[in-house]
């Protein structure tokens, strides 16, 4: 199995930054896309952003130039660094991850979500 753990959320007034991170463990032979996505009370969860094995990444508009996804292959660890906070970017944050795990053949693709992890952005 593949766990993913969230943190970095908290309370931040607007236009502070908060940096989130999301570490996966288990059972994992390679990790693809990394990506974020978020979910404010009475919404839809929604793309935040994405980032490849390579490095190229996506970024929803509404975040473009103020939110940075990057990843640590190594620690397969993906981060999402957050400025110019907004109240309207109030919402639970989840990691996504997928992948294949380690142990199958021929091997298995994982898709795991991480817990969630509430940023709060006051106004």
């Amino acid at each position: 199995q593949v766990q993913l753990v969230e943190s970095g959320g908290g309370l931040v007034q607007a236009g502070g930054s908060l940096r989130l991170s999301c570490e996966a463990s288990g059972t994992i032979f390679s990790i693809n896309t990394m990506r974020w996505y978020r979910q404010a009370p009475g919404s839809q969860r929604e793309f935040v952003a994405s980032i490849t094995t390579g490095g190229s990444t996506k970024y929803a508009d509404s975040v473009k130039g103020r939110f940075t996804i990057s990843r640590d292959n190594a620690k397969n660890t993906v981060y999402l660094q957050m400025n110019s906070l907004k109240a309207e970017d109030t919402a639970v944050y989840y990691c996504n991850v997928r992948g294949y795990e380690s142990g199958y053949l021929p091997s298995r693709p994982f898709d795991a979500w991480g817990q969630g992890t509430q940023v709060t952005v006051s106004s």
